[in-house]
Order: C-alpha cells, then sequence, then structure tokens
C-alpha cells in the first residue's frame, strides 16, 4: 500500500513511522530487528530505511604512501526492506540518494523494488562525501533531488532510460521528498528552498517528511507557508530527541537546526547522563502530544538505532 493510503485510511488519525539505519558493513538483521520488534506493538505502517553512498579512507601502503579507497559502510537497504516487509507485514520505504548512483543505477534499483512489490520510496540528494567540501554527482548521475523525482515519475508513466525501449511497465512509485522547516543550510533562504520544494512535488511527489526540529512552531509555519505556495501534499514531521548533551553541539552543526534555550538550559542543568536523557525524551514526549493534537498525518521518528528511547516515547504518546 502506498504511504499516502494510509493516510488517507486513518481518516485524520495521527499515525506513527520510524525510520532506521542498516548495519554497518559486517553486521546482519538482528541488529534491525533488535530495534524493531520493541517497537511494533505501535502498529506502524511503514518503515523507512536510509541509504548510506559510498566514504573514503586513506590506507597506508608500503613505502609510506597513502591510497584513498572507496568503501560502503552501511549496504544493504533493498535488502533489509525485503526483509522488513517479510518478518512484519509492513510496508518499507527505502531511501533512494543521488550521491554515488548514475541514472542507469538508480533505474536498476527501481526495476528491483518493482520486482520486490516496493512501491515507496524517498527521493532525497543525500550528503557530500566527509572528505569533499561539497556535494559531488555521480558522472551521469543526478546533482538534485528534482532530478530523481523526475526520473523516478517516468518510470512511474513507463518511460525508461533505453528510449528504444516500447511499451515499458509502468511502475507505481509513492514518492516521498524532505523538508526543511529551518531550510536547507545550502539555500539562500527558506522561501527559496520552498521554491524547490514545490518544484519537487509538481514533479511528481506525492508527500513530505521534514527534518528534524525541537520548535513545533516551526513546524507549523513552514505548513502554512507551504499551503499558501499551493503546496498541498501531507507533510510528516520528522523527530528525534536529544539523550547526550553533547547533541546540543552536534545536532545544530550537522543537521542545521536550533536548539531552543529552554531545553538547552535544562538539559546542561540536569545532573546525571539519565537525567539529561530523560530531559530530551520529555522533551520530544511533549513536542508529540500537540503535533498529534494538532492531527498531523504522521509522526515519523528518527530511531538512530536507540529502541529504548523511541518505545518510551510512543508508549507516552500513543
Amino acid at each position: 500500500m502506498k504511504v499516502t493510503d494510509y493516510f488517507d485510511k486513518s481518516a485524520g488519525t495521527t499515525l506513527i513511522s520510524f525510520e532506521v539505519l542498516p548495519p554497518p558493513k559486517g553486521g546482519g538483521m538482528q541488529a534491525i530487528f533488535d530495534v524493531l520488534d520493541p517497537l511494533m506493538e505501535f502498529k506502524p505502517p511503514f518503515i523507512d530505511v536510509t541509504y548510506h553512498r559510498e566514504e573514503f579512507v586513506y590506507v597506508q601502503r608500503p613505502g609510506g604512501y597513502f591510497e584513498k579507497i572507496s568503501i560502503r559502510k552501511r549496504p544493504g537497504t533493498v535488502g533489509i526492506c525485503a526483509a522488513i516487509v517479510h518478518r512484519y507485514g509492513v510496508d518499507a520505504v527505502p531511501h533512494l540518494i543521488c550521491g554515488g548512483f548514475t541514472k542507469e543505477d538508480t533505474e536498476n534499483a527501481l526495476i528491483d523494488l518493482n520486482f520486490l512489490n516496493i512501491n515507496n520510496v524517498l527521493a532525497i540528494r543525500g550528503d557530500a562525501r566527509k572528505f569533499d567540501n561539497k556535494f559531488e554527482p555521480e558522472p551521469q548521475g543526478h546533482a538534485y533531488a528534482l532530478d530523481l523525482v523526475r526520473q523516478i515519475a517516468d518510470m512511474n508513466q513507463g518511460k525508461y532510460l533505453d528510449e528504444n525501449i516500447e511499451n515499458g511497465q509502468c511502475t507505481d512509485f509513492c514518492i516521498g521528498v524532505a523538508g526543511y522547516p529551518e531550510k536547507h543550510f545550502e539555500a539562500p533562504n527558506l522561501q527559496a528552498d520552498m521554491q524547490w520544494t514545490k518544484a519537487k512535488v509538481e514533479a511528481g511527489a506525492n508527500y513530505i517528511v521534514t527534518q528534524m526540529f525541537f520548535d513545533n512552531q516551526k513546524y507549523f509555519q513552514y505548513v502554512q507557508q507551504c499551503r499558501n505556495m499551493g503546496i498541498d501534499v501531507p507533510i510528516v514531521p520528522g523527530l528525534k530527541p536529544l539523550t547526550r548533551e553533547g547533541q546540543l553541539n552536534t545536532i545544530p552543526r550537522h543537521f542545521h537546526v536550533d536548539v531552543p534555550a529552554e531545553l538547552v538550559n535544562a538539559m546542561r542543568q540536569a545532573k546525571t547522563p539519565e537525567a539529561k536523557r530523560q530531559v530530551g525524551i520529555e522533551w520530544c514526549i511533549t513536542q508529540s502530544k500537540e503535533l498529534k493534537a494538532a492531527g498531523v498525518p504522521c509522526l515519523h521518528y528518527y530511531t538512530m538505532g536507540d529502541a529504548a528511547t523511541t518505545r518510551q516515547i510512543a508508549e507516552a504518546v500513543f
């Protein structure tokens, strides 16, 4: 079933969904099951699985020189999605990214997903590689999520890269995209960033999942601005609790979001690591209850492999 069909079927009831990361290379599916097993009682209709492009490491060789080697630390997104569907009977939403993919790679990945009857995807550009100053697309790949959305939408119309293909099967992907209530860090301003979001919707995106935020007013304002621009697809708030004081610095640096002063002060005043964790959890619970009361279509939690924290929040909200 499509993600948007779940929203329609819920008739205004707020759903819950989770996002998981593939285990590092060498790990197994049990790591995913350990996260999801405690959360399935909340009946998520779909689970997101992130995708991670290759990274580079420098390996010292005999003679003292360093060789730059490409590795993929978290492979297996498509296989994990298939395993989730098989084990839990819920829909899986693989992330598709521009980085590391040629257009043909993307097409082949979509064909595999179609064969597996996985018909939801989240189309995002992805981050720059660790040692790159800016995002660099793969040769013959997409530079922007907008172009990725267009390719998926083309396949939904039976249009493939090979123009000699006649009567190609029309796929039926429901396409999610990312939204940024505090703007994407590369955009000059929020209005410009929202124009890109509108273009993705016009190209075929069916719903939006937001970057994490810690001030609900920023989400509500973002939704209203989207509606004023004619963006009428569902907008799902993405949530992540702070659980360590160090995240007060790392989260804003990596994700370019603000942390409210009240949350910062409360976490710094807490005396123990567990007390600090509880401050972050209670803040996320309060956020979640307010968003649920406002009738958002779904609360989407970035689990980051922490089932216990996510479960504590879900128990308080659902």
